[in-house]
């Protein structure tokens, strides 16, 4: 059985949301009889003990996000695929029938779920950038009467310091690839969410340092509970 952080549960007026963190940028999400999959990573042992998914929800098209070897040992079967155009690409979608594609901006209601797919991307905005703008999805997910975020990989960009009345917000932080601690304590200072994980912070120089960015938010905001929870437990 994977050793994984306790699950939280945050109330809803339609019954509790549970939330179960896996591994760096995957988690488990349970509501109103249904289970989602953020980004799942990590092989089948990570996965030991949960229900299978009714949802599959992927961000982007590196492979701590679309990972195939994780997908082809779960029991997806089910699962209806949530997915960005290029992921679309390169999963072969013909492949996967149950398969919605979002765009940027665009937003569908399934199950009683409202999955929106907003923008996420490394800046400068140009053909260099690891995340180029358009191509990958961070999501806002709505469960009743809370709204949770999922930054996906980006940087500190405006379409997330614009973010409002988020409940719930899992942001990344791990340098190259995203952005450093300072840049996401900045960001989530400004757009305030009820309550906030730091994920997806291990980087090329090892894991970023959570308790120091929890300092910076407390300085900046009395408004954010930060989360902190271990991501990295081996399996």
């Amino acid at each position: 059985m994977a050793q994984r952080p306790k699950p939280d549960k945050i109330s809803t007026n339609k019954g509790d949301l549970i939330i179960q963190p896996i591994l760096h940028g995957t988690l488990m999400l349970e509501w109103d009889g249904k289970t989602i999959y953020i980004d799942p990573y990590g092989g089948a042992a990570a996965f030991e003990g949960l229900a299978d998914p009714d949802f599959i929800i992927i961000t982007d098209i590196h492979g701590d996000h679309l990972n195939m070897g994780t997908l082809q040992t779960i029991n997806a079967s089910n699962a209806l695929y949530i997915i960005p155009n290029a992921v679309a690409k390169e999963m072969g979608v013909e492949d996967y029938p149950k398969a919605r594609i979002l765009d940027n901006g665009e937003k569908i209601a399934e199950k009683g779920i409202q999955i929106e797919a907003i923008p996420m991307y490394n800046l400068p905005e140009d053909a260099s950038s690891r995340h180029t703008k358009g191509r990958g999805n961070g999501y806002i997910l709505t469960f009743g009467d809370k709204r949770l975020y999922i930054s996906g990989d980006t940087e500190d960009i405006e379409e997330m310091r614009s973010l409002k009345n988020i409940d719930v917000a899992f942001v990344c932080m791990n340098l190259p690839y995203t952005m450093d601690i300072n840049q996401a304590a900045s960001a989530v200072i400004e757009f305030e969410p009820t309550i906030m994980y730091p994920y997806h912070y291990r980087g090329t120089k090892g894991l970023a340092d959570v308790e120091a960015f929890k300092s910076l938010v407390g300085k900046g905001t009395k408004n954010t509970e930060i989360r902190l929870r271990n991501w990295y437990s081996k399996y």
